[in-house]
């Protein structure tokens, strides 16, 4: 066993000196604070009924306001609101509400004595569509997440982005936003992470500690940068409610799977506490190369705390400790089995988050966070590994910080503010060969690495949404400066424009981003280091640079009879250095390359019913063409490869160029406490590169897995999965709520080839038929 991923938990002194300092950096997200007061005639505050309803952000939420009729609802993405308050022997009031700014809105509802009727001032179908939206930007509400379809450990939150259009699955979790390479940024409770947040790189985040998301991508404001292929905002905290109130959820299905949650609040004050903790265990975490699914166990869970405070109603603090781990096994080939093969891997994460808020006025906010993490990933193989065994561990430590200010003027929406990320990079990796025969002469038997690095990235920017009407202008600029192996600074400017037409109930918008999108770290060290040229006489090193692109996009949304939601949308995006991957070796570990250029288009398609009656549901369809264009800029390149690196010139179609893609589902309220749904994903199949022969394939992957693939097409055969859900509410009282979900995934039992000998993606075959259940109570 060489350089084994476990160790002891430690945490950086950054990290404990970001925790403990009054400096912080702004949230990154476009979601704003609803203050409610309810009152009567008098102005007596009434302790009330209040329901929060924006359809297009698929946001539905009740609350009760305290004693004196207040109530503060934070984290509410952008858009129009529907509040509807109720209280007893008044007659209740339904108002509209537009939150376009990180400045809290005030509101004051008074309520008067109960009529014969009542009117109701706002429908919810006027909450459908956003009028002022200039770029694609799809929600994800608690409703839709608490009757998700059950995941494999790992793969809940990833699941729920790759059913929206645009994005791609590859096996392993591997995101891909409109056929971008590693260029998910996530950003959770407002601070952005830009690394491989993937279950075979990551400790997972699961989508039951969530309450909202955001998917965003294009009209990306300024205010993001780094990795700007897609953007995946996700909120945990749950709305405070004086008092303890809880959460837990348990399940369990195919593969030996078992998973478990545990959450608390309590609210006292001016203060909330939340502590939640989960745990898995399961046979299947990553996408085998073969049917078998050998040594695929995996186990994993994380810890987080969350406490905040309202010092005055001008000043707020918050702070987020999480920790997460996941040791798992990398499944075998038919090969590597006989010849017992076992390799390990491990994620490991530490992070804090600090949070200051002020509000200096009606008209202006302003927002400080500090983040501090400690990350690791390790690798490890026994003597029998074949053709190699491979050790590796792997580390980030960073701190992040930023500052920013919103202000709200007559017509427009103001924020600038700057951020800084300091990272230190560890790698340590090792090999030594067990089968020389699979390697170039003169491949050294063993290889030993160790490297550090220093990443500085720092930013400014300043932004503006100008509404006009029925139009609403949003411009941006952005300054960033990066420097790890190589320094480089650009601007980046953000334009987007939108239409309203309410006869039609529909809204054109279009957008242009200019982004600079920083190259992945993982293992850019070892790819870049001149150690490696012992591995081959031939090696061709390039430092990998950032990559600049050009993003347009054009589309409407069209509301139909108020019940259904419509987007359609066209995009056309163009790269320097476009950015990719390879794999060193047989290793299985990969590191980062970039091409002369790429060009991605395509267009995408949303239907969506949030709530019509009985119904809920969405379909989705992507269409997406995809090249990149040869010779290499940077990365690392061996044998014959290094020859071929530069001296080629042409085109290839990227590993993500899926051109039909297509994703649905439909639920239905059987019965006041029962709801099925069905759904389904088809997928027209990836490219794949295979240079042996058609015998050589079926002794290593099986002729069943061969029988998927179209090798004179050059692509995997297409995929298709149907999937049905049946939950039932087996107690529904106001402090207890106990419900119970049956799924069954792949009905159709289909063998689903993910990628198939990929050129930088190997192989991966998605799950057979299987079934989970899953108990979820609320308390």
């Amino acid at each position: 066993m060489i350089w084994p991923p476990v160790r002891t938990m430690r945490v950086s002194l950054l990290t404990l000196v970001l925790l403990c300092s009054p400096l912080t950096l702004a949230a990154q997200n476009d979601a704003g604070e609803l203050r409610l007061k309810v009152v009567d005639a008098s102005g007596l505050g009434l302790q009330s009924s209040v329901e929060l309803v924006c359809e297009a952000n698929q946001f539905r939420q009740n609350y009760e306001t305290s004693h004196s009729g207040g109530l503060v609802v934070q984290a509410l993405p952008f858009g129009l609101y529907r509040v509807q308050v109720r209280h007893s022997g008044f007659a209740s009031r339904s108002v509209a509400a537009e939150v376009r700014s990180a400045v809290p809105i005030d509101l004051l509802i008074r309520l008067s004595v109960e009529p014969v009727q009542s009117k109701v001032e706002v429908r919810d179908s006027a909450t459908l569509m956003d009028a002022h939206r200039t770029g694609a930007i799809e929600r994800i509400g608690r409703q839709t997440i608490e009757h998700r379809a059950i995941a494999p450990p790992g793969r809940s939150l990833i699941d729920l982005v790759d059913s929206e259009p645009g994005w791609l699955l590859e096996s392993n979790g591997i995101l891909h936003p409109r056929g971008s390479e590693y260029q998910t940024q996530y950003v959770l409770d407002g601070v952005p992470l830009t690394d491989n947040r993937s279950p075979a790189f990551a400790a997972p985040l699961e989508a039951g500690d969530v309450q909202s998301m955001t998917i965003l991508t294009a009209g990306i404001p300024a205010e993001f940068g780094r990795k700007l292929g897609g953007i995946v905002e996700i909120y945990t905290g749950q709305d405070s409610r004086p008092g303890f109130h809880g959460k837990a959820e348990f399940s369990g299905g195919s593969f030996g799977t078992a998973e478990g949650s545990l959450g608390a609040q309590q609210a006292w004050g001016k203060n909330t506490l939340e502590v939640s903790a989960d745990a898995a265990a399961t046979g299947r975490y990553l996408d085998p190369p073969v049917l078998a699914n050998f040594t695929n166990h995996a186990t994993n869970g994380d810890f987080a705390v969350h406490y905040e405070r309202d010092f005055t109603p001008r000043d707020r603090a918050g702070l987020i400790l999480r920790h997460g781990q996941a040791a798992f096994q990398v499944p075998n080939e038919y090969v590597q089995q006989t010849a017992g093969q076992r390799q390990h891997r491990s994620s490991d994460e530490t992070m804090g988050i600090f949070s200051l808020q002020h509000i200096f006025s009606s008209n202006v906010a302003g927002e400080v966070r500090a983040m501090g993490r400690d990350s690791e990933s390790g690798l490890a193989s026994n003597q029998l590994s074949t053709p190699l065994g491979a050790g590796q561990m792997r580390g980030l430590r960073e701190g992040y910080a930023a500052a920013s200010i919103s202000i709200h003027r007559a017509k427009h929406e103001v924020k600038a503010g700057a951020d800084f990320d300091y990272g230190s990079i560890h790698e340590r990796f090792n090999y030594f060969i067990t089968n020389p025969a699979q390697f170039d002469p003169g491949t050294p038997a063993s290889f030993n690495f160790a490297g550090h690095g220093l990443d500085r990235e720092e930013a400014a920017f300043a932004q503006d949404q100008i509404l006009l009407g029925r139009w609403t202008i949003s411009a941006g600029l952005r300054w960033d400066h990066y420097q790890l192996l190589v320094e480089q600074s650009a601007f980046s400017p953000r334009l987007g424009v939108a239409w309203y037409w309410p006869r039609a109930e529909t809204v054109f918008h279009a957008s242009y981003d200019r982004v600079f999108e920083t190259p992945a770290a993982e293992n850019l060290l070892l790819a870049s280091s001149p150690a490696v040229v012992a591995l081959n006489p031939q090696v061709l090193r390039l430092p990998v640079r950032p990559s600049h692109g050009n993003f347009y996009e054009a589309g409407m949304t069209k509301g139909v009879a108020g019940i259904l939601k419509l987007d359609i949308n066209y995009y056309d995006r163009s790269f320097d250095n476009f950015a990719d991957d390879d794999l060193l070796l047989n290793t299985g570990v990969s590191f980062p390359i970039a091409f002369r250029r790429g060009k991605i288009y395509g267009a995408e398609a949303k239907a969506e019913i949030p709530n019509w009656g009985r119904i809920s549901g969405y379909a989705s369809y992507s269409y997406m063409v995809g090249f990149g264009y040869t010779p290499v800029t940077g990365g690392l390149f061996l044998g014959t490869d290094a020859t071929d690196a530069l001296a080629n010139s042409g085109r290839f179609p990227v590993s993500q160029d899926q051109r039909n893609t297509v994703s649905a589902r439909i639920r239905g309220q059987v019965s006041a406490r029962i709801w099925a749904a069905f759904g389904g994903s088809y997928g027209s199949g990836l490219p794949t590169e295979f240079d042996g022969t058609l015998d050589e394939a079926v002794q290593q992957f099986g002729a069943a897995i061969v029988s998927r693939v179209n090798f004179e097409r050059g692509r995997v055969r297409p995929s298709l999965a149907l999937d049905a859900s049946v939950g039932a509410d087996l107690i529904n009282r106001e402090r207890l709520k106990l419900r119970l979900q049956a799924d069954a995934q792949n009905l159709n039992n289909r063998i689903n080839v993910i990628n198939f000998a990929g050129l930088f993606s190997g192989t991966g075959i998605a799950p057979p038929r299987s079934y989970a259940l899953r108990l979820q109570a609320e308390f």
